[in-house]
């Protein structure tokens, strides 16, 4: 194992292995198993049609800002380096710890798919050593070496091989698009059944749409996983908005495919689709498995091994998209130090084997906990795909605010908007009624999120360059959510232990010889139950929200009065380190800052830094034909633009139109980015009144140098470059 600074991601990412990865991933065991029959058991084939096609249309919207900032960022780590390299380090870590959550639980699900898969079609053939039963589930050693036997293949395969899994998503893809589509193709053909009713009866059909349409970033989750891989791409990626919008429209038609295929055909005891999928929990064989019911009854045996054929590529594209995603995204965060720097390598071969191999670790203990409790954990990730999809929507906007990208702006907003009315809609009608998830997925999305906040302490403790830890705003957030999902648990629990003890209860008497109709009196006491319970918790919700505004304004006006307090210490301590004209930092302060560095690079514990010289174009012109009043308005627009641009780090005027930038914090994390920005602002303020600044950056070379100077220098011959690029275009050198 060599250093990731040897060796470089490999390049095998072509536009149809992209694809493959955002299809193969978003799909996955449950289109086929569970999610036909989750959203037909809620809103019917017209509902459910009509609420992903919407969803599908969101995901659009949320693809764009993928595109956008895969381009502004083309970083390993996807969704984490969107947050970190925009709203700095606290938010990409938050990001992340959802992304591992989210990813992790799909992988899990579709591994502990893989006994249910051979159970199903091939027997109990691994179902020997009984072990114990958790949470209703009962555990077999046999499936749980099964289990354990399909991570640890795909953990050697993609630990030794970069291109065959690459080609293996592809032809996979391929086979499960066309076995679905060739089952729903032969099925609606020969369709001898009324698809009536075309909504669930109980409940309006626009509510219907909207709850399909609210957990639909659940059907989609994995689509994005190709921002990970965009260090590897074999094409531009001024592209890859053409590959997600191919993959979230393929992905909405074989969803739907799915859907409408349940319910074509369903077994002579019942008299509609409704009656037999509000039944499956009693079937089994084929007939608990609704899709393949229909493809046997149109098409035979040959339907049935057509839809096992593709559901097998399913399961597989899912395992190999997730671990190859959580590869990049744990690679990205060691080479943050986030993680250990160990996971931040590569091999010879252009792998991050080690976080391969951690993610082969941390999921050896889960098929030992039954698809229960997956069950659970899988439907956390519903609520925290929509927290990364609303940050890198955040992203999204901010960035194209700054750059001046209107339609980006817009989709940045809508898909931030879109997000948070998602999040309301599934916390803040649970806090009343039946949930959506079960209250166990609750519990764990809490205690996952206490555990972020005490792994970020650890991160805090080791955080020598004082990245982690600035934005107090984002802890804030989610200790407000970590609260807010708390009381949705408690209330839910609380409402499940009450309903099944009036239950009880009714059972009792109705044993008793009580008439039934005596005992309607307690489904009136559970309303009233219900409805006591949900003021209370939205009285506890709406002090805690006063507490809250109060305490970020009191938070906000002590920041405030530190900062006046620091700026009169200034006032009168540092003027002298002060140009009188630009108000930045004085020549005299540059010397102070270079003695400074200076020392620590002696003692070997200089920082990561660099140094950016700029310089004015044409003031000499503007001074002779203007006079040296323009030229100092033009110094001082030169000064605000430098400022502007480099917001979070040190500027001097060290000379008359020349200024140094010492580069720290995320404006170091970003300074290529910044460098570019200020180069095209140049070239596009040539010919015109504004003014045009000259700038070359170095980093410093511990190895090499051995005072600021040195770094120094070579900026300076860096930026004499662009001043000559920029006079061929036009601009005025003197």
């Amino acid at each position: 194992m060599q250093k990731s600074a040897e060796y470089k991601l490999g390049r095998a990412i072509s536009p149809a292995a992209a694809l493959a990865f955002a299809l193969g991933t978003s799909i996955g065991w449950g289109s086929l198993v569970v999610t036909s029959n989750t959203y037909l058991s809620q809103a019917g084939p017209l509902g459910s049609t009509l609420g992903l096609l919407i969803g599908g249309l969101i995901m659009l919207v949320i693809a764009r800002n993928y595109h956008y900032m895969v381009n502004c960022y083309p970083d390993a780590g996807g969704s984490y380096a969107f947050a970190r390299d925009t709203f700095g380090y606290d938010y990409g870590f938050l990001t992340a710890w959802f992304l591992m959550l989210t990813y992790l639980a799909m992988l899990w699900a579709n591994s502990t798919a893989i006994p249910l898969f051979a159970r199903n079609f091939f027997g109990d053939i691994f179902h020997f050593g009984y072990l114990y039963s958790v949470f209703g589930y009962d555990v077999y050693f046999g499936e749980v070496l099964l289990t354990v036997g399909a991570l640890a293949i795909t953990a050697f395969l993609l630990s030794h091989q970069y291109r065959l899994p690459v080609i293996l998503m592809i032809v996979l893809a391929v086979l499960f698009t066309l076995g679905i589509s060739i089952s729903f193709t032969g099925s609606i053909l020969n369709l001898d059944r009324s698809l009536a009713p075309q909504f669930v009866p109980e409940t309006s059909s626009l509510s219907q749409i909207i709850k399909i349409a609210v957990i639909s970033p659940w059907a989609f989750i994995g689509f994005e996983n190709v921002s990970h891989f965009s260090e590897e791409y074999t094409f531009s990626r001024k592209k890859t908005f053409r590959v997600l919008l191919t993959a979230i429209i393929a992905a909405t038609v074989l969803y739907i495919f799915v859907t409408l295929l349940s319910v074509m055909a369903y077994p002579p005891q019942y008299d509609s689709w409704l009656a037999y999928i509000r039944d499956l929990g009693n079937l089994s064989g084929l007939e608990a498995l609704p899709p393949f019911y229909a493809a046997r009854h149109y098409m035979g045996s040959f339907g049935v091994w057509t839809l096992i054929a593709a559901l097998a590529a399913l399961i597989i594209t899912s395992l190999i998209g997730n671990f190859l995603a959580l590869s990049r995204l744990f690679y990205a965060m060691g080479k943050d130090g986030i993680l250990p720097a160990c996971f931040g390598r590569l091999s010879d071969k252009g792998i991050p084997t080690c976080s391969i191999k951690l993610i082969l670790v941390v999921s050896l203990f889960i098929p030992f906990l039954g698809r229960t409790a997956i069950g659970w954990i899988v439907d956390v990730t519903t609520l925290g795909a929509t927290i990364i999809y609303a940050i890198v929507s955040a992203a999204a906007y901010k960035m194209a605010k700054e750059q001046d990208d209107q339609t980006e702006k817009w989709t940045g907003l809508v898909g931030v908007m879109a997000m948070i009315l998602f999040i309301v809609y599934l916390l803040l009608p649970n806090l009343i009624w039946t949930a959506s998830m079960e209250p166990a997925s609750y519990f764990l999305f809490v205690v996952w999120s206490v555990l972020g906040f005490v792994f970020f302490r650890w991160i805090l403790a080791r955080d020598t360059q004082k990245r982690f830890g600035r934005s107090i705003v984002v802890w804030i957030g989610l200790l407000t959510l970590v609260l807010f999902v708390s009381l949705v648990w408690m209330s839910q629990a609380t409402m499940n232990a009450t309903s099944q003890s009036l239950n009880h209860i009714e059972d009792y008497y109705v044993g008793q010889g009580v008439v039934q109709e005596d005992t309607r009196i307690i489904p009136a006491e559970l309303e009233l139950i219900r409805q006591t319970n949900a003021r209370s918790i939205l009285l506890v919700i709406v002090l805690f929200g006063i507490s809250l505004v109060v305490l970020i304004n009191n938070y906000t006006v002590m920041s405030r009065r530190a900062q006046e307090s620091e700026s009169q210490m200034a006032i009168f301590s540092n003027i002298a380190n002060t140009d009188p004209l630009t108000g930045v930092k004085s020549k005299y302060a540059y010397v102070e800052r270079e003695q400074f560095t200076d020392e620590k690079i002696e003692k070997g514990i200089a920082e990561p830094f660099s140094v950016v010289v700029c310089d004015v174009n044409g003031l000499k012109y503007i001074n002779d034909t203007y006079g040296h009043k323009a030229g100092d308005r033009y110094i001082i627009a030169a000064s605000e633009l430098i400022c502007d641009l480099f917001s979070h780090s040190p500027v001097y005027r060290t000379g008359g139109d020349e200024f140094v930038v010492y580069l720290v914090g995320p404006d170091f994390d970003n300074r290529h980015y910044l460098m570019q920005t200020l180069h095209q602002k140049a070239i596009s303020h040539i010919g015109s009144d504004k003014v045009v600044i000259s700038g070359g950056i170095s980093d410093f070379i511990p190895e090499k140098d051995k005072t600021i100077h040195d770094v120094f220098e070579r900026a300076d011959k860096f930026m004499y470059e662009e001043k000559q690029t920029l006079k061929k275009m036009g601009a005025k050198t003197r």
